[in-house]
C-alpha cells in the first residue's frame, strides 16, 4: 500500500488529524498489507499508527534533520508477514547532495527516499521497498529525482525484486513518470500490469470531501521492476459520512516475487 496520510494541519477542521487518524489506521487494519509506504507523516503520527498497528514495525528518518524533525517517508511492515533484513544507513535526500538534508533545483522543500530489504517469512524470498514524495512544486527537482531515485535502485537492489510507493505528484503522462517507466532498472505502473483490472477510481488526490475535491489527479503510484508480478490493484474510496480518511487515496497492489 501507498498512503499520502495528510500531515497534521490544525487548519484542517473538520478533517484534522485527532479527528481522522483513527480512520487511517482501520484502512491499514482492513487491509492488512505487508508494507505501507506513508507520505507526509510527521513523528507523533508515525508513533500514534504505531502504536495501534500492533502488528507492524516502520522505518524512516525526518526529512528535515535525518532525526525526528519534519515529515517522513516511512515505510511500515508487518512483522508477521516480513522480517527486517537491512536498512539504509541514511535517509536519501532527493538533491544533489543527497547523503545530508538538503534541497536542490527548483524544489520548494526537501525531499526524501527511504529503503529497506526485506525477508518474506514464509519463502524465505527477498524484496527491495523503496518510497518517496516528490516535491510538489518543482518540475526540474521531479524530474531529477525520478533520475536519482533509478540510481539510487541500480546501485542498491540491482537486478533483485524491488518495489517503488510514494506520491510523486505528477501525472502518467508526465516527463519524470516516463523517466521511471522508461529507464534502467525499467519500472513498471503496477496500475497498468496488472493481471486483474484494476478496482476502484482513477484519481488519487481528492481532497477529503467525497465529490467535493477532486480534480481527478493520479498522483500516487506503486511501481515494481520485472522481478514482480502484480495479480491486482485498486485505489481505496473508504469514506464514512461524507469524508475520506486523508486528502489523498491509497493505493494497493497485491504481488508475488517471480
Amino acid at each position: 500500500m501507498s498512503y499520502n496520510i495528510r500531515y497534521d494541519n490544525p487548519d484542517d477542521a473538520p478533517n484534522h488529524w485527532d479527528n481522522r487518524k483513527g480512520r487511517v489506521a482501520n484502512v491499514i487494519k482492513f487491509y492488512d498489507p505487508a508494507f505501507v509506504g506513508t507520505q507526509e507523516g510527521l513523528i507523533h503520527q508515525l508513533t500514534y499508527l504505531d502504536q495501534e498497528l500492533s502488528n507492524y514495525e516502520w522505518i524512516g528518518q525526518g526529512r528535515k534533520d535525518g532525526k525526528h524533525g519534519g515529515e517522513f517517508s516511512a515505510i511500515f511492515y508487518d512483522t508477521r508477514k516480513v522480517k527486517l533484513v537491512k536498512e539504509s544507513d541514511s535517509t536519501v535526500w532527493l538533491s544533489e547532495t543527497p547523503q545530508k538534508p538538503s534541497k536542490s533545483w527548483d524544489a520548494a522543500l526537501p525531499r526524501i527516499l527511504t529503503w529497506g530489504l526485506f525477508e518474506v517469512k514464509s519463502t524465505g524470498e527477498q524484496v527491495y521497498v523503496f518510497n518517496t514524495h516528490f516535491d510538489h512544486v518543482g518540475e526540474v527537482a521531479r524530474l531529477e529525482s525520478s533520475k536519482l531515485i533509478l540510481k539510487v535502485i541500480r546501485e542498491v537492489a540491482g537486478k533483485k525484486p524491488a518495489v517503488l510507493t510514494g506520491d510523486f505528484n505528477v501525472m502518467p503522462d508526465s516527463e519524470p513518470y516516463a523517466t521511471l517507466t522508461s529507464g534502467t532498472p525499467e519500472l513498471n505502473d503496477a496500475y497498468e500490469i496488472s493481471v486483474l483490472s484494476h478496482v476502484g477510481p482513477s484519481f488519487t488526490f481528492e481532497g477529503f470531501k467525497v465529490n467535493g475535491g477532486s480534480d481527478g489527479r493520479r498522483i500516487d503510484y506503486i511501481f515494481a521492476n520485472n522481478e514482480i508480478r502484480v495479480n491486482k490493484h485498486a485505489i481505496l474510496t473508504s469514506f464514512q459520512e461524507g469524508f475520506y480518511p486523508s486528502d489523498h487515496l491509497p493505493v494497493y497492489a497485491e504481488i508475488e516475487i517471480k
